[in-house]
């Protein structure tokens, strides 16, 4: 069955090759991967078998496509090839025979090569050899290299740790004779600076205490501290008895010399305990004296140029033999009102209230000055001067402990301590005897706003005498007060009395007393007052009721309470009292006496109506009774529905 298949595609082969395309029409490059051994097409007896396969196989290859398209006979074609590969097999042969020498020098060429490559091939296997033990060597190297780094940097550090130790732990003989003979200036600082160094640096570090280098230089640092203690504490003392010299601006030495030196408290405070309390004791006793005997001598100073303004018996409810010369039934008496010297107007001295902080206080020239001049000040002024003068000091006596002793707050008080009590029981005795209310709220005053000074300047160094002092001026100030509301409540109505119907000097001083407690405390706001004023008021109006009803008129007791009434009103009003652009009338005392003067005035329109149209009024007065009797008893039967 197979070669019944494969013969047609045979004879379709050979009839194709009949062509006239020559076997010389293929390249011999074409026939090359034709495989064409197990065919013999010189046989006439034809294997078939194999060949659908080696036609299947090869069907689309060149050559045969070729031949098939050209239609050459195969058998021509085989012989051609066959031929021509013969003829060039003989070339080649011939070619090979021609060139034997040639290959025999080229093939002892490649002999003589293959032994060169050969050595070579021994010289680069020992360079081979050779460079792994290099790269071994250059191995080893790093790592001995890395190992002398390490070794290196740790002798570096070493070395710094034990210089920096050698240095801060010997002590050089220049330090020893500077410490021992330089003189104590400040250049002597630098020395003093090094040595408290090394002494730090022994006691600090306990490392440093098992160094046995530290038995050699131990002694001599001892030896050396204490004479540096012993001529920083002897040049100290000069120094704080500079400041005892008469006519010394000691805050300029402070600032100008001690300041320098701070570095001197430094060192004894951390290295001379032994002679640092005896310096600071000193300087406190130093100090201490400087500031009690000044405040002393200023204090006594002060007192020659004070005036009395109040006495025990000055107040609003006692009796006065003073009348006040004005003619008319109504006079006001205004211009007397703005000349007269009371010791309950306020007069401008509301003024030490102004500047506070910029008005410097007296000066010992100036209160010379003015003492024989005989020029006198309220005590309120000389209050303001004397703390004025306290406060400037203690600012800058604060300011210079705490950057010349450390911060070390205690000192202040000590130096002050003495100071201060002096104050105290010098304005506690004064303030026993003094009875000026209106002085004492100045006082309470200047003492508040010095406290507000002190706050701005941010230095709370006498905020507990601030204190101290209002604990003294605020009962002081009630005390005064109540004896003034005593006064007006106990007040002997009939030994006041006169048959004089014109405004009472109780209402001019009540009047002008109020206007200044308003005034002062008008942006002051302080509680306490308004409630003292609500007494005094109630308490005067109830004495001038009492006066007035000793007259033996109607009319007269009218005409004596308008009269007083207005009086007060108008004392008020000069003093600028209420309205909208005065002086807040916090307790409303201004609205109160014109509601009374009010009362009063219809009074006295009703006596005069009556004295001059007596019967007329009573006769008015008898209808509107009727009328409202009439009108009441028609409501009460409208009440009960009867017609």
């Amino acid at each position: 069955m197979e070669n019944e298949t494969v013969e047609p595609l045979l004879k379709q082969l050979l009839h194709h090759t009949g062509g006239t395309a020559g076997a010389e029409d293929v390249p011999p490059s074409d026939l090359a991967p034709l495989s064409l051994g197990d065919l013999d097409l010189t046989s006439e007896e034809v294997e078939l078998d194999g060949l659908v396969q080696e036609l299947e196989l090869w069907g689309d290859h060149e050559v045969v496509r070729g031949i098939l398209c050209k239609g050459t006979d195969v058998r021509k074609h085989v012989r051609e090839v066959d031929a021509r590969l013969r003829a060039v097999e003989l070339d080649s042969i011939q070619d090979y025979i021609q060139e034997s020498d040639n290959l025999m020098h080229l093939h002892q060429q490649m002999g003589v090569c293959d032994d060169i490559l050969g050595s070579m091939e021994e010289l680069l296997g020992g360079f081979q050899a050779d460079l792994g033990n290099i790269s071994t060597e250059i191995k080893t190297l790093q790592e001995q290299s890395l190992g002398m780094s390490v070794k290196l940097n740790n002798r570096k550090l070493a070395e710094a740790e034990l210089g920096s130790f050698v240095e801060k732990i010997t002590v050089p003989p220049a330090l020893v004779t500077d410490i021992l003979d330089a003189e104590v200036n400040e250049a002597y600082l630098q020395y003093l600076v090094a040595l408290q160094d090394k002494l730090k640096f022994c006691a600090g570090d306990p490392l440093v205490h098992k160094a046995a280098a530290l038995q050699d230089v131990e002694p001599e640092l001892e030896r050396l501290r204490v004479k540096a203690v012993g001529r920083v504490r002897d040049f100290m003392l000069a120094k704080f008895n500079l400041l005892q010299k008469p006519r010394t601006n000691f805050q300029i030495l402070q600032q100008s010399v001690l300041l320098k030196y701070k570095t001197f408290m430094s060192f004894l405070a951390d290295h001379g305990q032994e002679v640092f309390p005896e310096v600071r004791r000193a300087y406190v006793a130093t100090m201490s004296g400087i500031y009690h005997n000044a405040i002393k001598y200023y204090q006594s100073a002060l007192s020659r140029i004070q005036n009395e303004v109040a006495a025990r018996n000055d107040l609003i409810g006692s009796s006065s033999s003073e009348e006040m010369s004005v003619s008319g039934l109504f006079a006001r008496a205004r211009e007397a009102i703005r000349t007269r010297d009371s010791v309950f107007a306020l007069g401008g001295r509301e003024a030490v209230l102004t500047h506070l902080d910029q008005m410097p206080p007296f000066t010992i020239n100036v209160i010379t000055s003015m003492s024989q001049s005989g020029t006198r000040h309220p005590y309120e002024v000389l209050f303001r001067s004397l703390n004025k003068l306290l406060i400037d000091n203690a600012c800058a006596e604060y300011l210079f402990c705490e950057e010349f002793w450390r911060e070390d707050h205690s000192i202040f008080r000590d130096i002050f301590e003495a100071t201060v009590t002096t104050l105290q029981e010098a304005l506690d005795s004064h303030l026993a005897s003094y009875y000026d209310v209106i002085g004492l709220l100045l006082m309470i005053r200047i003492n508040y706003e010095h406290q507000l000074i002190m706050q701005k300047r941010c230095v709370p160094c006498l905020d507990t005498y601030i204190d101290k002092v209002n604990l003294l001026l605020w009962p002081r100030l009630k005390a005064v007060a109540d004896m003034h509301i005593n006064s007006l409540r106990n007040g002997n109505s009939r030994s006041l009395w006169s048959e004089d119907v014109h405004a009472h000097y109780v209402a001019r001083k009540y009047a002008e007393f109020t206007a200044s407690m308003l005034t002062l405390n008008a942006d002051y706001g302080e509680a306490q007052i308004d409630h003292i004023l609500e007494r005094l008021r109630t308490a005067a109006c109830e004495l001038l009721v009492r006066i007035a009803g000793l007259y033996s008129s109607p009319r007269s007791q009218c005409v004596f309470l308008i009269n007083s009434y207005d009086l007060v009103l108008t004392v008020l009003k000069e003093a600028g009292v209420g309205g909208a652009e005065g002086t807040p009338d916090r307790c409303g005392t201004a609205r109160v006496f014109e509601d009374l003067l009010g009362v009063q005035m219809h009074a006295f329109v009703e006596e005069e109506l009556s004295c001059h149209f007596g019967p007329f009024v009573a006769f008015i007065k008898k209808a509107e009774a009727a009328m409202a009797k009439s009108a009441a008893t028609s409501h009460a039967y409208a009440n009960r529905g009867i017609p």
